[in-house]
């Protein structure tokens, strides 16, 4: 089912790393569930804006309490998508015995937009199911082109565009080909190595040329990049966000989705709800349904809870505890070296799926991408007590009668 994929360059990956990752199988999902989770994904969409609306005209003392690192606080003040944190982000979700309930917001470098936008049909298609993202990769071309157009309202210039991405991480990199070529924008792909920062302006080094360049859609985290320096130690992340901050180059996602990635933003929302303070009744509704108590420091005590590292991916560096305080499970050791947030431990709907290994029971966490404002395509993952980067990609479709 997937060799054609790989065969048209689309999709690559569905073994990673000499490991399955794309199942072979369909995962029925209710319309009802599909309309809750866009819900959702539209109301936590509206909470995160405004809230990072006024956090970004904070003083530098609440950035660094969010975590966000020095070379990026002027760039994140710039504006934001009129109503929206960013243009193209992913909820993560887990249905718990409470419901449904919203773990981290992946607002500033989502992956896993392939399987949902493209490759779910496809195999929906062989299974003779309906694609619960059908129509969805629409929403990314709208996207682009809002980018576009609010850019160029706000006075950049917009004639030449990249995408980059690490051209030696086929996920990445493919990943950020697909979203060229689904954007419908005049643009080129063009490795992050071979981008360069000068006095002021970016530059892609193409054919032996240097190249200026207006927009960059960049599949690379903002707060990786501000750590960045080259072989000879000069700051070149800390360049490149000066160019962003004094509006030299456009970005895609806008650089204040950095505001919304850091998982303390969730900290600030959750505390402003308990106060009652900055959200109306409404909002407070959505938030206490939604999402879950997450702090700074460490409010449980005879419960469980979680601790992540504030942009820490993929599961590293999350540890779970149990009531009494003791660790119940603990990922590798990246990212252990940031600044935690606390959160109440929920556990996920368990799913057994049938693997090249035989059947494997696991935890199911769901993708809900925020595009341009509107809930879009849905992602389904299957992991152990954490999701990680070797969790499974299920595909997920409305089965019919023939099905």
């Amino acid at each position: 089912m997937y060799d054609p994929l790989r065969a048209e360059g689309i999709f690559t990956w569905d073994v990673m790393y000499g490991a399955e990752y794309a199942l072979a199988t369909i995962h029925p999902i209710a319309k009802s569930f599909r309309q809750e989770i866009a819900e959702a994904t539209e109301a936590l969409g509206e909470i995160f804006a405004k809230t990072v609306a006024v956090v970004r005209r904070g003083p530098d003392a609440l950035l660094e309490e969010l975590g966000i690192p020095r070379a990026a606080r002027r760039a994140v003040r710039l504006f934001l998508p009129d109503g929206d944190p960013t243009w193209i982000g992913r909820f993560d979700f887990a249905p718990t015995a409470e419901g449904l309930k919203m773990l981290e917001f992946n607002s500033d470098t989502p992956t896993g937009i392939v399987e949902a936008f493209y490759v779910n049909g496809v195999v929906c298609d062989h299974f003779r199911a309906e694609d619960p993202n059908e129509g969805c990769e629409d929403h990314l071309r709208q996207a682009f082109q809002t980018a576009l157009d609010t850019y160029r309202a706000e006075g950049y210039a917009t004639d030449r565009i990249v995408f980059s991405a690490l051209d030696w991480h086929e996920e990445d990199a493919g990943t950020t080909r697909y979203l060229l070529a689904r954007s419908g924008l005049d643009a080129r792909f063009v490795p992050l190595a071979d981008l360069r920062v000068e006095e002021n302006r970016m530059t892609a080094l193409v054919g032996g040329t240097l190249l200026p360049v207006d927009v960059l859609y960049r599949l690379h985290a903002l707060e990786i990049l501000a750590e960045e320096r080259d072989d000879d130690g000069y700051p070149t992340g800390a360049h490149a966000l000066d160019l962003i901050a004094r509006r030299r180059v456009a970005v895609i996602n806008p650089p204040g989705a950095l505001l919304s990635q850091t998982k303390a933003m969730q900290a600030l929302i959750w505390g402003l709800h308990e106060i009652g303070e900055f959200f109306d009744p409404e909002e407070r509704r959505i938030i206490e349904t939604y999402m879950l108590p997450t702090y700074l420091e460490n409010r449980f005590r005879g419960s469980p809870y979680v601790t992540k590292p504030i942009f820490g991916r993929e599961g590293a560096g999350v540890t779970l505890y149990d009531a009494s305080g003791d660790a119940a499970f603990q990922g590798d050791d990246r990212y252990r070296d940031q600044p935690m947030v606390y959160q109440r431990r929920v556990d996920m709907e368990q799913v057994e799926v049938e693997t090249l290994k035989g059947p494997f029971r696991g935890r199911l966490l769901w993708g809900s991408f925020l595009i341009d404002g509107r809930a879009s395509a849905i992602l389904a993952r299957v992991d152990g007590p954490v999701t990680g980067d070797m969790s499974y990609f299920l595909p997920v479709g409305y089965l019919d009668s023939r099905g």
